[in-house]
């Protein structure tokens, strides 16, 4: 007998009833500004973020997710689990088109599957699980699993798992064929004009399949290289639209208190972005558990949060975000005492030595924050020396292991099955990825909680494992765990219902209108 997760369409339209306080008004221009300009538009072959923030709005994925992560219809109407939790069985929305016209069925999904386990690292791990597909029909698709993959509701939004057409891409070569230029999906927007350097144009779908969506006529992402310059397109009414991480967070309070501005910083639940120092657990003083301690005492994180990132952020309390599955505060803290830190290094034995400190070369706002580290560490007499860097570089170095503490940021995709264990397992400790476990920690307690947590049945049997694992890591400190990040979104005030889901202005123009 099946168990029953469908999501009402009642509840769904009662939702989106709810978001809409005013009667949307059809029509109009969105400006918005990418930056930097995306690689590609195919999502099923580039994945970094440029992309999957104009490229989602072209593509879509079977689900999107609420801001609590809640799974919602996307391709797919409804959804069903079995009660053993092997057995997902998909309802696909009828009357679905692609962009050129062809109808949207089963089949484009799994093809979608084995062309993204090819080209996706994170879709080929996710659906490392299954064990077969079947599609008895064109609007039904049957996942049956080896076990129970407690996060398997969370790897459908657009970016984990875009919709490929099967018709345009199947017995091609993938990278070389030429639809990449001209990308095709069944999102609210069409792609029409890429003028490299210049802007992306994108245009309503008028064949979408929920009537009177999208209300926009078009979107236009502005190229605008210079950070300055993005913020003064802003100003003089260039572009409507500044993604989160478009300017320099020192200028977000000046821009918001222009005249008809508004300044969020929801749409990143679903990635989660959470920031820390990568500490080298291999070799050096980082290795001391009490140093690296010694380190989380050392770092006055509420100044960065108040000063560097202008409130936009939240005090990390450890591996997890707060807005992600199986979250606990129930963790050993640190404040910032550096009369604590100073103790813990006299403890450790420190002498003094060198110590290499890698910032992360996004911007000045990130500058500033290496310094305002260097200082906190200085002050309790670690001896830093900064070594600068062009992003080339810092991949190179973290994936290398070529660095004593470094910063990083990292997305946590919903479930910490699929984007915290990568960071703290031992079996991702790999090189040439920066986004693994880059800093050497190896703990069997460790491997074995993951690995339990990711397949424990019920669903609520995962939570003892992930909270056991908070405390020990925390206690251990592989990382030294910074902020969660919000990166703002800054749009003027009559662009309105753009940010709905969980990844924010990546799926948000389906809904978005103009209070022209």
């Amino acid at each position: 007998m099946l168990k029953r997760v469908l999501l009402s369409l009642l509840v769904a339209s009662a939702l989106s009833t709810a978001a809409f306080a005013e009667e949307p008004k059809s029509g109009g221009v969105i400006n918005a500004v990418i930056q930097p300009e995306p690689p590609g538009l195919m999502m099923g072959l580039v994945q970094n973020g440029p992309t999957q923030m104009v490229a989602g709005n072209i593509y879509e994925g079977l689900l999107r997710y609420s801001p609590k992560l809640e799974p919602l219809p996307g391709l797919a109407e409804s959804w069903s689990v079995s009660e053993d939790g092997k057995t997902y069985t998909f309802k696909l929305r009828k009357g679905v088109t692609w962009h050129d016209g062809k109808p949207f069925t089963s089949a484009d999904v799994v093809f979608s599957i084995e062309f993204l386990k090819q080209t996706h690292p994170r879709a080929r791990s996710n659906f490392a699980q299954v064990d077969k597909i079947e599609t008895p029909d064109d609007n039904t698709v049957i996942f049956n699993l080896k076990q129970p993959f407690g996060p398997f509701l969370g790897v459908f939004e657009v970016g984990s798992l875009p919709m490929i057409p099967k018709h345009i891409y199947e017995g091609t070569d993938f990278k070389t064929n030429p639809a990449n230029n001209t990308p095709v999906g069944t999102g609210p927007f069409m792609f029409k004009e890429w003028q490299k350097g210049s802007f992306i144009r994108l245009v309503k779908n008028p064949s979408y399949y929920i009537k009177g969506k999208p209300h926009l006529d078009e979107i236009y992402w502005h190229v605008i290289p210079d950070a300055a310059a993005r913020a003064v397109a802003f100003e003089t009414g260039k572009v409507d639209v500044l993604p989160g991480g478009s300017v320099e967070n020192f200028d977000v309070p000046r821009l918001s208190k222009l005249k008809n501005v508004c300044v969020t910083g929801a749409g990143w639940e679903f990635f989660s972005p959470l920031s820390w120092l990568w500490l080298n657990n291999r070799s050096g003083p980082t290795a001391n558990k009490k140093f690296r301690q010694a380190v989380m005492y050392a770092l006055d994180r509420n100044f960065a949060k108040d000063v560097i990132w202008n409130g936009l952020g939240k005090v990390a309390t450890g591996p997890s975000s707060s807005s992600i599955k199986y979250y606990s505060s129930d963790v050993a803290k640190y404040d910032y005492d550096p009369g604590k830190a100073k103790a813990l290094l006299k403890e450790a034995g420190y002498n003094g030595e060198k110590v290499r400190l890698l910032p992360l070369p996004y911007g000045e706002t990130w500058q500033r924050w290496a310094e305002a580290v260097k200082q906190n560490l200085q002050d309790v007499g670690i001896n830093v020396e900064m070594v600068s860097t062009d992003v080339a570089g810092w991949n190179q170095k973290t994936s290398e292991w070529d660095y004593d503490i470094a910063f990083t940021y990292v997305y946590q995709y919903g479930d910490p099955a699929l984007g915290v264990g990568r960071t703290y397992v031992s079996s991702q400790i790999v090189k040439g990825n920066p986004f693994n476990n880059v800093e050497g920690y190896s703990n069997p307690e460790i491997d074995k909680l993951f690995a339990d947590g990711a397949v424990a049945f019920p669903d609520s049997a995962r939570k003892p494992f992930y909270d056991k694992a908070q405390k020990v890591l925390v206690d251990d400190v592989p990382v030294a765990w910074l902020l969660e990040l919000q990166f703002p979104t800054i749009t003027r005030c009559n662009v309105k219902n753009l940010i709905t889901t969980a990844i924010g202005v990546n799926d948000g123009f389906r809904d978005a209108w103009l209070d022209k």
